[in-house]
């Protein structure tokens, strides 16, 4: 997938990067409030040409790198551009030291979007309305995707894949052998469908937060959860961005009523400890033991991977798939939790413009959809390159959402995303904190 460049063709390469780098520069500048202005005119094709390669920073390596270069393939016969992609699993720390140094790569796809932001604070990063059809985008994207993206009004990058965690997993035979409904319209139905579920002598959910270091980002994921759904999305993005404090009052509220769900007798398989000491990949297990001993897990589309051997072979079969309900009396409308990898601009010239023009498009991806684990942003997406019906099923879900947010614990600063939310999950669910405590302490620790 490289290209040895002449001699020629490199110093040609070296000039178009730095005038691209001085386009780049004119285009945003700091503003007083630490977003970034644009001071130039949307860029067109053949302004700075490219020199022929595109290098690309991104953080999945492995069979996913294999599956993304094999999804580039037709681009690069096409356009005649070549992407010479680099994976680092130490990809944060990475494309801050490279970017200080000078060393940024043309294109980098961030797993997170805040440390997309600390660049686009600094100037070091293109917005995409400087080069993209943002209209254009924003009409084939899930609802509320490029705002996962925003700083200071501005949007600095664009989602190649998704994550889709608002599901909630079933045992098909056996749940549909009991007579559950797998439509509960809201989140009360899906208690009451519960309490069915306890009275035939099974318990209802099975759940794991357990996971090394990351212990309890589970939990954060149900405190988001619920957040978009009984008070929505505009006072979801006053939380995650702290322009209402943590200890809020309806956060709290939030935190009592998944206690309600977590810690009510016979609701979750073994209660909170087993909660804590089950690791996050074993939490669906229990769902496809004979008979099952829970019929539910909430959890990413991801969670497949870890069914047993038997069940991912049969999926279609085996397990059923709903959204997590709205909240009665809630947000009015189907929100999406769920992430994804945001490709944005270093540097810009011609080849690294059609390369993100390709990315971020509806028509990206075929064979990583085709080797599973790969899910569109687009709703234009060709949903037959999914290689089951429940793939199919979790894009429908993501497509009909009425909006779209990202995982919230990613959007925090990371000692609040990563450390105090994780650690007061845990604090909270054993009991040796109440909600209000739990939210104080993070509110108090939230970087200044």
């Amino acid at each position: 997938m490289q290209r040895r460049l002449s001699r020629r063709a490199a110093m040609t390469g070296a000039a178009t990067a730095a005038a691209a780098v001085g386009l780049a520069g004119c285009l945003q500048n700091p503003d007083s409030s630490g977003g970034t202005t644009a001071t130039a005119e949307k860029y067109t094709e053949g302004d700075v040409p490219g020199s022929g390669t595109v290098t690309v920073l991104g953080a999945f390596g492995g069979q996913e790198q294999e599956a993304f270069l094999a999804s580039l393939e037709d681009f690069e016969k096409e356009s005649g551009v070549t992407v010479q992609y680099t994976a680092d699993t130490d990809f944060t720390n990475t494309i801050r030291q490279r970017v200080g140094s000078g060393d940024a790569p043309d294109v980098a796809l961030f797993p997170q979007p805040g440390g997309l932001f600390d660049l686009a604070r600094g100037g070091k990063v293109v917005p995409i309305d400087v080069y993209l059809d943002y209209d254009a985008l924003d009409g084939t994207l899930i609802p509320g995707f490029l705002d996962s993206a925003r700083l200071q009004g501005r949007v600095y990058g664009a989602p190649m894949r998704m994550a889709c965690k608002s599901l909630i997993w079933y045992p098909k035979a056996a749940y549909e052998e009991g007579g559950y409904s797998a439509e509960p319209a809201t989140m009360q139905e899906l208690y009451g469908i519960a309490d069915e579920i306890k009275a035939d002598g099974i318990t209802p959910w099975s759940d794991g937060w357990a996971a090394d270091q990351a212990t309890g980002w589970v939990g954060t994921d149900w405190i988001e959860e619920l957040m978009l759904r009984v008070h929505g999305p505009d006072v979801y993005d006053d939380w995650i961005y702290h322009r209402m404090p943590f200890n809020d009052e309806k956060v709290v509220q939030v935190f009592d009523l998944l206690g309600d769900l977590l810690k009510g007798e016979g609701n979750v398989l073994g209660g909170t400890d087993t909660i804590l000491n089950t690791p996050f990949s074993e939490a669906p297990l229990p769902l496809f033991e004979d008979p099952p001993k829970a019929m539910y897990v909430r959890q990413g589309n991801f969670v497949t991977g870890f069914f047993p051997e038997d069940v991912q072979k049969n999926l279609d079969s085996e397990v059923g798939v709903f959204a997590m309900p709205t909240w009665e009396g809630g947000f009015d409308g189907q929100p999406i939790l769920g992430g994804g990898d945001l490709a944005a601009l270093f540097t810009l010239n011609d080849d690294s413009v059609k390369l993100m023009q390709f990315l971020t498009s509806p028509e990206f991806g075929g064979p990583w959809a085709q080797a599973g684990g790969w899910l569109s942003p687009h709703t234009t997406f060709d949903a037959s390159q999914y290689p089951d019906e429940i793939t199919r099923q979790v894009a429908e879900i993501a497509s009909g959402a009425q909006v779209f947010r990202y995982d919230g614990s990613d959007v925090m600063p990371g000692a609040v995303g990563g450390g105090s939310f994780w650690t007061g999950m845990v604090e909270w669910l054993k009991g040796s904190k109440d909600s209000q405590q739990v939210c104080d302490e993070i509110e108090a620790g939230w970087p200044k």
